[in-house]
């Protein structure tokens, strides 16, 4: 868990990491508050002045906090004393640490990094009773509490909703659960991969003839991440009018199963079960990706008007055969069409498909890989990639904000993610108003650790 060592800067005793020794990477505290360069942007943005208390981990929590944290919150985040948040040891890969560390890690995992600026880090023991009082403490001074405990969790150490909005009526207490807190299943811990098979997305997404198949990316954590988000601005809106905070009850399952969206109501409305198309639309032909020569490309034809102009662009008589006169005769006779399309793509390189299709007013894009991404003109023009300067790893390069604000400076205000407990001395003192010997106490019970980084 570390060690005790002496703090020459405020006289009392702290807890060094054993990963991240006192003079791992910075030879002064680091404090929680923004540079002075930074807090008029900071005071700007839209929801300055709010503090969330961030009790969540992994993936669907930290990005509904990080969210918040990118419009001005300011977000605290909770975790445990040795080993922080689990995506912390989630690697490789990792950002190396430009200074020598004792950390059993080669860096900073880059999972972690990925959904954790503009937050702070306190070191808290919640199974230490000092620990407890601590977040109590914090959520009496808070608008806003975001956990991912299984239900029933933090109301068993007197920490849930019900216990919480006696001390602070106001306060917005968000939980995000793999099932939501009531029902049958509420008491199981939730996971993207088995929400996506449990929720129908496995079984819809896939190859025609093949296996079902996860999303790419944890779509279901990061879907559950923003309605939790949307919804916590909602009960601060509601807030306003109300004067109470209310509990926000959010779930993979539900999210999940929200986002089936037509494919659902497919269902529930005709009663026609779902399948895989792999690329390919239900009702809509061609649009799928297509092989070329040396790659793939992503072609869609939603009306009459497209599929002309891509058979002229692609030098293809087929606009004026009767079995693709319309869509619905497109999709009845998919199987021979597809083929004539794949046929003469088949011929060409993918960067002579597209200079083909360029200007034919039609949707069509190159399958990129994450290279091509990030090198795409339009990615680069927009921003979408920022750059933050960590105290420990150096340059880290990150996808900013997605939303731009004509009368917000959004993404302007980029802090690092935090070392584990960067803030918790800062946080104590400033926010809760513990002496000097108080945080001492805090720290010789287990209940909270500080670090020198």
């Amino acid at each position: 868990m570390g060690q005790l060592v002496a703090d020459r800067g405020t006289g009392f005793s702290s807890l060094v990491s054993d990963r991240y020794p006192a003079s791992a990477c910075l030879s002064d505290p680091q404090p929680a508050r923004l540079p002075r360069s930074r807090q008029s942007t900071a005071a700007r943005l839209p929801l300055a002045g709010v503090r969330v208390l961030d009790m969540t981990r992994i993936l669907a929590g930290p990005f509904c906090t990080m969210l918040l944290g990118d419009l001005g919150a300011e977000i605290i985040k909770i975790e445990h004393p040795q080993r922080g948040d689990d995506t912390r040891s989630w690697g490789p890969p990792f950002k190396p640490y430009e200074r020598p560390t004792s950390s059993k890690f080669p860096g900073e995992s880059a999972y972690y990094l990925g959904v954790n600026r503009n937050k702070q880090s306190i070191a808290i023991d919640i199974k230490q009773p000092q620990g407890r009082a601590i977040v109590e403490q914090l959520a009496r001074k808070s608008d806003v509490l975001v956990e991912n405990f299984v239900p029933g969790k933090l109301a068993e150490m007197h920490l849930g909703y019900e216990d919480l909005a006696k001390v602070n009526p106001r306060l917005v207490y968000a939980s995000i659960s793999g099932y939501g807190q009531t029902g049958p299943y509420a008491s199981r811990p939730g996971y993207d991969v088995i929400i996506e098979a449990e929720a129908g997305l496995m079984h819809i997404t896939g190859e025609e003839d093949g296996a079902p198949v996860k999303v790419g990316v944890a779509v279901t954590d990061l879907a559950t991440g923003l309605y939790a988000h949307g919804a916590i601005m909602a009960a601060l809106l509601a807030r306003a009018h109300t004067g109470r905070g209310q509990h926000v009850d959010a779930s993979l399952l539900h999210s999940q199963t929200a986002l089936l969206a037509n494919i659902a109501s497919s269902y529930l409305v005709g009663g026609h079960e779902a399948r895989r198309w792999g690329t390919r639309h239900a009702s809509i032909a061609p649009y799928q990706v297509f092989a070329t020569r040396d790659g793939s490309v992503c072609i869609g034809a939603g009306n009459n008007a497209q599929f002309a102009r891509l058979c002229r662009c692609l030098g293809l008589p087929l606009a004026d055969d009767p079995r693709f006169a319309t869509n619905a005769a497109r999709v009845a006779n998919r199987q021979v069409l597809v083929a004539a399309i794949e046929q003469r793509l088949a011929q060409e390189s993918t960067r002579q498909v597209l200079e083909l299709l360029e200007g034919c007013a039609l949707p069509f894009a190159p399958v990129n890989n994450l290279e091509q991404t990030f090198a795409h003109p339009q990615v680069r023009a927009r921003r979408v990639v920022r750059e933050v300067e960590h105290p420990c790893v150096g340059k880290v390069k990150m996808v900013g904000p997605a939303v731009r604000y004509s009368e917000a400076p959004v993404g302007d205000r980029m802090e690092p993610p935090p070392m584990l407990g960067q803030h918790t001395e800062q946080v104590l003192r400033d926010v809760l108003g513990y002496s000097h010997e108080q945080i001492r106490q805090a720290v010789e019970s287990g209940a909270a650790a500080t670090f020198r980084y």
